[in-house]
């Protein structure tokens, strides 16, 4: 097959690095390239950069999808992945938190024509009220949901990483569908976006073509979760050890959100009187009857009054109480697993195991390993 020398570089465009302009024209020199043959394709992502933004989210994506991976030689059945930061207006300096710069040389009509999209966040995701003319509440511009819902509509796969989720959802990619933002935002979204199904406990969604993340470093998650769907958990695990983090993560946010016991305020009210007797009592075995008994009240007007109040069931709210309580101890070197679930009320271990599992998205186990002091 006929060759020909051509000029310049060929193929598609390399990872593009934050602030970086550009990159300068080099001095020409011959590349061979085969007629009649065309390189497959990169994958490329697109990351979106705005005004006023953290940069740790930027970084994950760039870290991930734009850095050079000579430890993947030999590894990869397809390319890697091309980078592109985008902004509403590209080349001119955005001021980051920090009180440093960054310019973003792509628009987004390159957001709209990659294969995957990332938004890191939003401008303001508390801001609603008073949000300038012609923006969402968050800050989310038209034109950013203009190129979110084309992106999707040609197919590309559109992913969010902590409040980027309130872009999807003005884009209306969330309706409908089972999403997670940072747990700090989730009711926000969920007021905001009633059709969304907001699910404030996991680290990731991964609904297929539009993925969202929980705050901060479950982007990590995320984006490592991206390549194992791209590229197989060898590689995901490869990448991983040079990022030095885990491949992946037991448990959700959940288990990262405070959670201590807090005394009830004291009042003449017979519900918190009968809440602040229980969390004196957590180890005791507690009933309905029991509960409202230090109520003076009956079990029947007991049940509707607590739910009312609390939105749940006694029981079910003694059982969070039991494993809130739990996590100090699980924190300290001290105690088995089975000792810690007698300590806080539990009939056995298996029952705390259940019922932490469930309400911490991990085991009490991990949760030791990851938060213990001085635990092996």
């Amino acid at each position: 097959m006929a060759e020909q020398n051509v000029d310049g570089p060929v193929g598609a465009g390399t990872g593009t690095a934050v602030g970086a302009a550009a990159a300068a024209p080099t001095a020409s020199r011959p590349v061979s390239v085969t007629i009649g043959r065309r390189p497959e394709p990169v994958h490329d992502v697109a990351v979106y950069a705005f005004p006023g933004m953290a940069t740790f989210e930027l970084g994950v994506v760039v870290e991930v999808f734009g850095l050079a991976r000579p430890e993947l030689a030999g590894l990869l059945a397809a390319p890697w992945y091309g980078l592109k930061v985008c902004a509403e207006r590209p080349g001119t300096p955005l001021d980051a938190v920090g009180g440093f710069t960054l310019t973003a040389p792509y628009g987004l009509d390159e957001l709209a024509a990659a294969d995957t999209v990332v938004v890191p966040g939003v401008p303001d995701v508390f801001g609603g009220v008073g949000a300038p003319p012609g923006r969402d509440a968050g800050g989310v511009s038209p034109a950013l949901v203009e190129a979110l819902r084309t992106a999707h509509g040609r197919g590309a796969r559109i992913v969010s990483i902590c409040g980027g989720a309130f872009a999807l959802a003005a884009a209306g990619l969330l309706d409908g569908r089972e999403a997670t933002t940072h747990w700090r935002y989730a009711e926000l979204l969920q007021q905001r976006h009633p059709a969304v199904r907001v699910n404030p406990d996991v680290l990731y969604v991964d609904n297929g073509d539009v993925l969202t993340s929980a705050g901060s470093a479950a982007g990590i998650d995320l984006c490592l979760h991206l390549v194992r769907r791209d590229h197989g958990a060898k590689v995901a695990n490869t990448v991983a050890r040079r990022f030095v983090v885990a491949p992946h993560r037991d448990g959700g946010q959940a288990q990262f959100i405070e959670a201590a016991v807090r005394p009830v305020e004291e009042d003449d009210d017979g519900i918190a009187r009968s809440m602040q007797w229980a969390l004196d009592h957590l180890s005791s075995p507690l009933t309905i009857s029991r509960l409202a008994r230090a109520a003076r009240m009956s079990d029947r007007s007991y049940l509707r009054h607590f739910t009312a109040r609390t939105g749940t069931s006694p029981m079910r709210w003694v059982v969070t109480q039991r494993i809130a309580a739990s996590l100090a101890l699980l924190e300290s070197p001290e105690g088995t697993v089975e000792e810690i679930a007698a300590a806080v009320g539990f009939e056995n271990a298996a029952t705390f195991r259940h019922h932490f599992g469930r309400v911490m998205r991990t085991s009490p186990t991990a949760y030791r390993r990851s938060f213990g002091r001085g635990v092996a």
